[in-house]
């Protein structure tokens, strides 16, 4: 497969240069893809390698980015977690990786990794902003394929880690990539993959339109609230409770039971996180829930 690499970039939405960026770089094609791209767009850009230490050899991954981070001239940095063996081992990795890397550290995400999130997340029962997906900001390669990056890492001469975790079909990420998506692109007959990204992108931008809208709305004014359509008022609630949750939206039965006092068909109601909603002279008002801390 022939590579173009100023082809690659231009489907890219890296930053204006010369903007410091730190890029998570585990040594696979994605993230080493990433790492060189990120450097032809002129970043100044430093590899962040970190080390779940859960594997043999996990020390010659870091020397993988270590070597290439130096070849395209970007800085480096190591960072060492541990993460006991036990129950959801996968997302208390993903919680502790993150919370090794620099704040808006860039991942090597591709359209392959979006169409597998937008599927996972359909699978949760997620709405709107689950099927958008991963927004780009931080994420800059979404508009590349998996095998693009492959491509690009023998095009420059970079022998990428191989993760056998990536292999294991306990993990349900591994399963929506080596069952579903094949089984729905055969079904289909097309790249259902490409076919889900796009959908992302477009579904992302109504989202971005609709929060805008939605902002417009006193989220407190009963009034406004219920002047305003379901969805947008739905929506207000959840950008006002979000960060009284944790930055953890309200699932959908909270929502309506919000709803239900503002239409009066309630006085009160309570929400995961400590919280309760109370309505007062056509206001809502934040309250802590009975053997809870006040609500900040």
């Amino acid at each position: 497969m022939s590579v173009d690499l100023d082809d690659l970039l231009g489907r890219c939405t890296f930053p204006g240069a010369p903007a410091d960026v730190s890029c998570a770089v585990s040594g696979g094609a994605d993230s080493l893809a990433l790492l060189v791209l990120a450097c032809r767009a002129g970043l100044n850009v430093t590899a962040v390698h970190v080390d779940h230490g859960l594997r043999p050899g996990s020390a010659r991954e870091a020397e993988v980015v270590a070597d290439a981070a130096r070849r395209f001239g970007a800085s480096f940095r190591a960072e060492t977690i541990a993460v006991a063996a036990g129950p959801n081992l996968e997302a208390r990795l993903r919680t502790a990786r993150y919370a090794a890397l620099p704040p808006g550290v860039l991942t090597g995400h591709t359209a392959d990794d979006q169409a597998e999130t937008v599927l996972l997340n359909l699978l949760r029962g997620a709405g709107w902003r689950g099927l958008a997906g991963m927004g780009r900001a931080s994420h800059p390669i979404l508009g590349l394929r998996r095998c693009e990056t492959a491509a690009l890492c023998a095009a420059v001469g970079l022998d990428p880690v191989h993760d056998p975790s990536n292999d294991s079909l306990e993990h349900r990420r591994n399963r929506v990539r080596h069952e579903l998506l094949p089984l729905a692109s055969d079904i289909a007959e097309r790249d259902v993959a490409a076919v889900i990204a796009r959908s992302a992108l477009v579904v992302a931008e109504d989202d971005a339109l609709l929060d805008q809208l939605a902002g417009e709305i006193d989220p407190t004014d009963t009034v406004a609230l219920l002047a305003a359509p379901r969805a947008l008022a739905r929506r207000a609630l959840r950008q006002w409770l979000t960060p009284h949750l944790g930055g953890y939206p309200p699932d959908a039965a909270a929502l309506e039971r919000v709803l239900q006092v503002v239409g009066g068909q309630r006085r009160a109601c309570e929400v995961a996180g400590g919280l309760r909603i109370e309505r007062s002279a056509r206001r809502l008002s934040l309250q802590p829930a009975a053997g809870s801390s006040p609500a900040r």
